[in-house]
């Protein structure tokens, strides 16, 4: 382990002085190391460990973006460990804590959702006429026309704050002129 680290140690040093052959024989290196220690911090915390390559992908990004802050006269491994560490957990932060379980397994055993009653696109259409102007342009460019919050500003001549107050308050207004027909 020791040799190994010296090695990365001057692999690092030599590819900081501009050796970018060092460099590459670095990532190469460090890459497998990587893997298989993010594969086992997925497994401690009950993840699939499918998600390895994504966790592996953002530490060499975050090496080759910070490696201006590494200390050549410190040892390499220390500080690639600690990046690794902070993106392992950065990675399980984003994810929550799931329990991943196959629903076909329990298929027969789950009962079916009752059909929600849906409006037709014509009493939509109809209740949607009855807004205020502003609300019903904003809800058309957005949810009808799939345009973003700001494009339909932009279009609309309105701030981006003012587009999602309108949205809000359109559908609220929609929902509970559908809910009471």
């Amino acid at each position: 382990m020791r040799g190994r680290e010296d090695e990365w140690t001057g692999l690092m040093r030599s590819a900081m002085a501009g050796d970018d052959a060092a460099y590459h024989r670095l990532l190469k290196a460090v890459t497998p190391v990587l893997r298989a220690a993010a594969r086992r911090g997925l497994a401690r915390a009950g993840q699939p460990p499918d998600q390895a390559e994504d966790i592996v992908q953002d530490i060499l990004l975050a090496v080759h973006l910070k490696r201006h802050t590494w200390d050549s006269e410190a040892p390499f491994a220390p500080w690639l460990f600690a990046i690794a560490r902070n993106k392992l957990i950065d990675a399980l932060r984003r994810r929550g804590r799931r329990i991943f379980v196959n629903i076909d397994d329990f298929a027969e055993t789950l009962p079916g959702e009752a059909p929600q009653e849906t409006a037709s696109a014509g009493e939509v259409a109809a209740q949607l006429a009855t807004l205020p102007q502003r609300q019903r342009d904003v809800l058309q460019s957005i949810a009808v026309d799939s345009t973003s919050i700001k494009d339909t500003a932009s279009k609309l001549s309105m701030s981006e704050g003012a587009v999602r107050v309108a949205l809000h308050r359109g559908l609220a207004a929609l929902t509970a002129k559908l809910r009471d027909r």
